[in-house]
């Protein structure tokens, strides 16, 4: 078991396969994209597979696999082939921005592999083309109907941009209401590559509430896990859920769970921290199962006790992009 320094337990492994993503938010990363890194630094299937076991063995229950955009990575599915038969592992789940996903739908099903976070920063064309800086919008409504018409667990992710997309706020939740998901309203973060730095927002997780009690008044909050981060409420009436997370103001802290590793390997154990250790160098070399497990539990008896905490110790931590960072 990972028992971190405040005594948290962490049993959840974000694990980015790729830093690449062929979208181009505009609150992620710059127009022409970002440095990405070369394939050498790139954790390898292989490599990403002995990390999951590793850090099954050390007492992560779930894994999401994230990105950047995780099926630009041709050879994903291997390791969720992989992990779907990996004793001890409970969860496994994966964050896409449904664009390439349909292809491997069918198959994920028969793994088993069924909860699924869909990014969706907009309901209107013209506005998730705007956001995306790709006419893709089609192809990722295709497939996250689907995605629902299959059986799958679906939360969709919507980032609240000011003077961007707060008109589609009512609208998603007015879109979905009669079907079976989980819509996520989450505070801006200025997680960018550098293109826009911000102390506070304007869309934070009370005015996103207020703003939906305007047109809603009527909906009940829903009970949650201690360690979740969105608040969850329903709408009478609604199939759908809708959730808030306060990403930027991060009221979660204190119930933690989690773990990120990235897919140059490096350990983030707080997503406003810096890297605390990498991977990589002993994976190709001649560490054991054994050390690697023991370079985990250090990491995780150092960690910060806030995301406030965390962001003093690197003062240049938002000039990173998302999709580096791997969610």
């Amino acid at each position: 078991m990972l028992i971190d320094n405040h005594n948290r337990v962490i049993n959840y492994l974000r694990l980015a396969v790729t830093d690449r993503c062929n979208l181009r938010c505009n609150y992620c990363m710059p127009s022409e994209g970002i440095n990405f890194v070369k394939k050498d630094k790139l954790l390898s299937i292989d490599e990403l597979k002995r990390v999951a076991l590793i850090a099954v063995e050390q007492g992560i229950e779930k894994i999401r696999i994230t990105g950047g955009e995780p099926f630009v990575r041709k050879d994903v599915m291997e390791l969720l082939r992989y992990l779907s038969n990996l004793d001890g592992l409970k969860d496994i789940s994966i964050t896409t921005n449904a664009t390439l996903i349909g292809p491997y739908i069918q198959e994920l099903k028969e793994l088993g592999i069924t909860n699924i976070n869909v990014s969706l920063d907009a309901i209107e064309k013209a506005t998730f083309e705007r956001i995306t800086r790709r006419k893709q919008f089609e192809t990722v409504y295709g497939n996250l109907v689907k995605l629902i018409n299959e059986g799958f667990n679906v939360r969709i992710n919507f980032i609240v941009l000011e003077n961007q997309n707060e008109g589609d706020i009512l609208s998603i939740l007015d879109w979905f209401k009669n079907y079976p998901v989980s819509i996520r309203f989450l505070e801006e973060m200025p997680f960018n590559g550098g293109t826009k730095g911000f102390s506070s927002i304007k869309w934070n997780y009370k005015a996103i509430l207020e703003h939906i009690r305007t047109v809603y008044p009527n909906f009940n909050k829903l009970e949650v896990p201690v360690t979740a981060t969105a608040i969850n409420y329903q709408i009478e009436g609604h199939t759908a859920t809708f959730g808030i997370i306060p990403s930027f103001s991060r009221t979660f802290c204190g119930s933690c769970n989690r773990l990120r590793i990235t897919a140059t390997g490096d350990i983030i154990t707080c997503l406003y921290g810096k890297p605390k250790a990498n991977l990589r160098t002993f994976l190709r070399n001649t560490a054991n199962n054994s050390e690697i497990g023991g370079i985990l539990k250090q990491v995780i008896s150092n960690r910060a006790k806030t995301g406030f905490e965390a962001q003093e110790e690197h003062s240049k931590v938002f000039d990173n992009s998302m999709t580096s960072i791997g969610g």
